[in-house]
């Protein structure tokens, strides 16, 4: 198994700020249990964290969002549909 590359405290430091600074607009599909969790972290770093589940919108919203977030989670097949469409739709428009 490859372990991830551990980032050094500079790093960190740059990668952070342009974050927060690149007010990032992400589109977070995860599951009910952490959707405040993951919302309130986006925002503390700066970003502006958006979640849409409806499998129509979120495919359209994917296409604008600046970055895509999936947590599979509890997985129903309406929020699997909706993950499906919204990484087709992320992956088109090049987004992460």
């Amino acid at each position: 198994m490859n372990q991830p590359t551990l980032l050094r405290d500079q790093q960190t430091t740059r990668i952070l700020t342009q974050f927060s600074q690149s007010a990032p607009l992400v589109h977070c599909m995860t599951n009910d249990v952490v959707q405040g969790f993951t919302a309130n972290v986006l925002l503390a770093a700066g970003a502006s964290p958006a979640m849409v589940i409806d499998p129509q919108e979120a495919a359209e919203f994917s296409a604008v969002a600046s970055g895509l977030l999936i947590n599979v989670g509890t997985l129903t097949q309406r929020r699997g549909q909706a993950m499906r469409a919204a990484v087709i739709a992320a992956n088109q428009h090049q987004r992460p």
